[in-house]
């Protein structure tokens, strides 16, 4: 895989798109992500992640709040949200 496509701009402001959404659901054992004729089961990292992809909030910003959220070092928490939002976005899942 290209590094240079993995990497995600600070300052890029992940969001939903339209018609997806992210919900929870006692019947499925936890948080889903919902889209057009397709769910998609997140456990509770993804849903934490996924919660701050408002659009607003850059994904420096994100990174942060997690890190500080979690007490975690920074440098796990990009790995991780690269890796998540990245699949996700493969999917039509988030907008980058």
């Amino acid at each position: 895989m290209n590094e240079t496509k993995s990497v995600i701009a600070d300052d890029a402001r992940p969001r939903l798109p339209r018609g997806v959404r992210l919900m929870r659901n006692e019947a499925q054992g936890g948080w889903v992500v919902l889209a057009p004729e397709r769910v998609f089961k997140a456990d509770a990292i993804a849903a934490e992640i996924i919660k701050r992809c408002t659009g607003e909030t850059t994904f420096a910003a994100i990174v942060d709040d997690l890190a500080g959220a979690f007490s975690a070092p920074r440098d796990r928490i990009v790995a991780d949200a690269t890796a998540l939002l990245r699949g996700l976005a493969d999917k039509r899942l988030l907008e980058l």
